[in-house]
């Protein structure tokens, strides 16, 4: 009896821990990356106005959007400065920020919302946002914070992957938020 109590326990706890984190990790998270010089000498970059609910100001906010902005980019500027800590403790150099790739990132976060995949709603390929600048991308969905979804990428083999690829030298996290979820993409770059 007191075996199928403590057996009954530890799955509604469970069932509780994965309700909270929104499901199964890998329903919330996808990675892929491409090698230089790919796409057959193709240069896309995307003509898309970047949206007004992420964490990058644009025109036409109200100052209630802009401080949310400000809030959604710090949180994005937090999970690099984490991603490079870790990278750190493996001897790997810190990856430098890109706001071209920020912009790529916010507008792939906001896709995701509409197309959960790394092909984009048009069905293109997700580097031909600019595919002069993007080489690997991470993306996640209902993490509440930075900390939370960068030990999400980092305890999924692919995720990790490009977050420790050694020959990524820039990258980029930008954030979005529908219906009160938060959508990431981190973008990697040469």
């Amino acid at each position: 009896m007191k075996r199928r109590l403590t057996a009954l326990l530890l799955t509604a706890v469970m069932g509780l821990t994965l309700a909270a984190c929104g499901g199964k990790a890998e329903d919330n998270m996808s990675a892929i990356s491409r090698e230089l010089g790919s796409g057959d000498g193709q240069v896309h970059i995307a003509d898309v106005e970047l949206p007004l609910a992420g964490s990058l100001k644009t025109e036409g906010m109200t100052p209630e959007e802009e401080a949310r902005a400000d809030e959604l980019r710090a949180m994005a500027v937090e999970a690099m400065g984490i991603v490079n800590t870790r990278r750190a403790e493996r001897g790997l150099p810190a990856l430098a920020w890109s706001e071209d790739l920020e912009r790529c990132a916010l507008i792939r976060a906001s896709e995701i919302v509409s197309t959960w995949s790394h092909t984009r709603p048009d069905g293109s390929d997700w580097w031909t946002v600019n595919s002069e600048l993007m080489y690997g991308e991470n993306i996640a969905k209902n993490f509440k914070d930075a900390s939370g979804v960068v030990e999400g990428w980092l305890n999924s083999p692919g995720h990790a992957a490009n977050i420790f690829d050694e020959n990524f030298v820039t990258c980029s996290i930008a954030i979005y938020e529908a219906g009160g979820s938060l959508y990431f993409a981190q973008e990697f770059g040469y």
